[in-house]
């Protein structure tokens, strides 16, 4: 959904909006004492933390929790570059594994992983100073029901909808301003290396519609979520189909894509920022991430009935090596193609 790319961090229209959240100004405005007192998190604007976690929070740690939310996860990396030498928050979630390669190289963050990250999950961590916290999948979405009355075989894989009679069919969506339009990228280039352009000169030459973003892809272009669109295939999230009855995914076009958060380096108060990684790998917060954010949680926890019916993760997603994600280089090259 959410959630890099700049996504799923991933996109707001597909989750809630924030609760709880305190804007940089209200930030400036607090006495000395409560500053010291505070934890300040930097976050994306997808980022859901209910009244009652972060009550729950401040019990626990003994810290008031203060958040900004900016943007998107593109966003909270330029906030940290730019505010390098006197950090505004003390640490970060919403860097994504698209992202994560400025991060690592800027060294824009101290070493710190927690300790309450379970063993199933330490194959998610891509540097020490990175946390996992929720994962999803971008991947294509299929309108099943349109496939059944038209009597048409649909598509497996990536490899399926470059055939002109698929990509004629399939809505995607813009790398260079949507987040999940950049894990596909992303993904396609991984799957194909250097063909990658050849790939999407076939999609693009085959009719496939390039959206500008994902609700206008999924909202409009898509027929199986208002049942206007004429495209019956559409990039989206693996977790959408849980909210559009008649719709699934395909499962070995997905692409991976994980949420983290880290503690900011020379940050004012690491401890509190190190207490808030842990607190988002406790049961009762990491269980609320399907329904709040619509992501995945890195911890064993069950998901939502509908989400075990048609939204579970993939089984074969493509993997992706953020420290080889060359965001400038690729959307460069993307940009040739049109």
């Amino acid at each position: 959904m959410g959630r890099g790319l700049s996504p799923p961090a991933m996109e707001v229209d597909m989750k809630k909006t924030a609760v709880g959240l305190v804007s940089l100004a209200l930030l400036a405005a607090c006495g000395s004492d409560a500053e010291e007192e505070a934890v300040t998190i930097l976050t994306h604007d997808s980022f859901v933390m209910s009244e009652e976690q972060i009550a729950a929070f401040e019990e626990e740690s003994g810290y008031t929790l203060q958040t900004i939310a900016p943007g998107d996860g593109g966003v909270l990396v330029n906030q940290l570059i730019l505010n390098r030498d006197n950090p505004q928050a003390d640490g970060v979630y919403g860097v994504d594994t698209f992202i994560a390669r400025t991060v690592i190289e800027e060294a824009l963050l101290a070493p710190y992983t927690s300790p309450a990250l379970p063993e199933s999950a330490e194959s998610l961590v891509v540097a020490d100073s990175l946390t996992p916290i929720d994962q999803g999948d971008v991947c294509i979405n299929i309108d099943t029901a349109w496939f059944e009355e038209e009597g048409m075989t649909p598509p497996e894989g990536l490899e399926d909808l470059r055939a002109p009679e698929y990509a004629a069919l399939t809505a995607v969506i813009d790398p260079a301003t949507s987040s999940p339009g950049y894990a596909f990228l992303v993904a396609t280039a991984t799957e194909f290396g250097d063909d990658w352009q050849d790939y999407w000169a076939d999609l693009l030459d085959g009719g496939a519609r390039v959206a500008s973003g994902w609700s206008d892809a999924y909202y409009s272009d898509f027929s199986g979520a208002d049942g206007d669109g004429p495209y019956p295939l559409v990039l989206s999230y693996s977790s959408s189909p849980a909210a559009a009855p008649g719709t699934d995914y395909l499962p070995d076009t997905c692409v991976r894509q994980v949420e983290y958060a880290g503690v900011v380096e020379g940050a004012a108060n690491p401890e509190g920022a190190q207490a808030f990684i842990d607190f988002m790998l406790s049961d009762a917060f990491q269980s609320s991430i399907p329904e709040n954010m619509y992501m995945y949680p890195v911890t064993d926890q069950e998901l939502p009935a509908e989400w075990q019916e048609v939204a579970e993760l993939s089984d074969t997603p493509i993997m992706v090596d953020p420290q080889r994600v060359d965001r400038g280089e690729l959307l460069s090259a993307f940009a040739d193609l049109r």
